[in-house]
């Protein structure tokens, strides 16, 4: 049978997803998964650069493709940023919900909680992203930019914890379909939205001069 000529960074994840899916021994190298699936090897590295870096690109492509379907919808440019937020969420996790099989065995299954964060690297930073353009927060002017940088990192890293906290319920959920991922989306985004009205940022700092003025008094 003749070699394909190309073969897209799609099909290749369609054929990945499909021999991990199917449980049968996972090619060992690039070579072997190119020879079986009769693309020459070079093609692969047009792509990815090993393995790793396609399943990472795997758990990204889920936010990417989130994202340009909220951008297709014309209303979604309306909506507020908390409307916005769930939107992401609702969509994202609809995305999952279709690869369950797959986010399930290569999250859920891996023991190595740290093997299963670097995974989900790639998608932290377009999740990043995409909280950094889309969804507008207000925060305190410390009339310094190197202060208003870590606040803003302070807000990207929070929202990002938020996502994989809400994975992991999503994983742990046996609900019929799912509902109540969906009720734990709108509960905790309101939630955090609530927080924000009453300016948490500086809340947090008043916290901790307290409690820096409770230790200093014990001493």
């Amino acid at each position: 049978m003749p070699k394909k000529k190309s073969i897209s960074a799609d099909k290749i994840i369609e054929l990945y997803m499909d021999e991990v899916l199917m449980g049968e021994t996972t090619s060992k190298t690039v070579y072997a998964f190119s020879k079986k699936n009769n693309f020459d090897e070079s093609l692969f590295y047009q792509h990815f650069n090993d393995f790793e870096a396609l399943e990472k690109h795997i758990f990204a492509v889920f936010c990417t493709k989130t994202i340009a379907l909220l951008l297709q919808n014309e209303e979604y440019k309306t909506y507020d940023v908390k409307s916005k937020l769930l939107s992401f969420y609702y969509t994202f996790f609809e995305l999952l919900t279709a690869n369950r099989s797959y986010v399930h065995l290569k999250l859920k299954e891996n023991k190595n909680k740290l093997e299963s964060l670097k995974l989900l690297s790639k998608l932290r930073t377009v999740f990043k992203e995409f909280i950094n353009k889309e969804i507008e927060t207000d925060s305190i002017d410390f009339k310094n930019k190197t202060i208003n940088k870590i606040q803003e990192k302070g807000m990207q890293e929070a929202a990002w914890g938020h996502l994989l906290f809400t994975l992991q319920f999503w994983l742990e959920d046996s609900s019929d379909n799912f509902e109540k991922t969906d009720i734990f989306i709108e509960k905790s985004v309101k939630a955090s939205f609530d927080l924000r009205d009453i300016t948490p940022v500086q809340s947090v700092i008043d916290f901790a001069k307290f409690l820096w003025k409770e230790k200093k008094s014990t001493l």
